[in-house]
C-alpha cells in the first residue's frame, strides 16, 4: 500500500502542475509553438507557461527544438513517454465532465 502511495504522489507531482495536463493535452494535437500554445490558452500566464514547459520537459514528456530560423523558432512536441499520459488524461476530461454535471444538478 505505501508502495501505492509513493506511485500516486510520483504522478501528480508531473501531471498536476496547475496547466501541465492541460499543456500536454494541447499536445497531443500536434507539435506547437510555444505562441500558440499561449494562445490556446489564453488564461495562462507567460511565466507559468516557460515554467511548466521546461517541468515537462525535464521531466522528459516533451521535448524542446529550436530551429535556426530568424526569429528563433521553437516548437514543442510530445515524446513518446509523454504520449503513454493519454489514457490517464482522457480519464481526467471524463471525470471533469462527470463532476461538473453532478455540481450543477445538486
Amino acid at each position: 500500500m505505501d508502495q501505492d502511495l509513493e506511485n500516486i504522489k510520483v504522478t501528480l507531482d508531473v501531471v498536476c502542475g496547475k496547466w501541465k495536463a492541460v499543456i500536454l493535452l494541447k499536445l497531443y494535437e500536434g507539435n506547437l509553438r510555444f505562441g500558440e500554445i499561449k494562445r490556446s490558452i489564453p488564461l495562462i500566464k507567460h511565466q507559468t507557461l516557460i515554467k511548466q514547459l521546461k517541468e515537462l520537459e525535464q521531466d522528459g514528456l516533451l521535448t524542446k527544438t529550436t530551429y535556426p530560423d530568424v526569429p528563433p523558432k521553437v516548437e514543442y512536441s510530445l515524446t513518446e513517454y509523454g504520449r503513454h499520459l493519454k489514457p490517464l488524461l482522457d480519464m481526467m476530461v471524463e471525470w471533469g465532465e462527470v463532476h461538473s454535471d453532478q455540481k450543477t444538478t445538486s
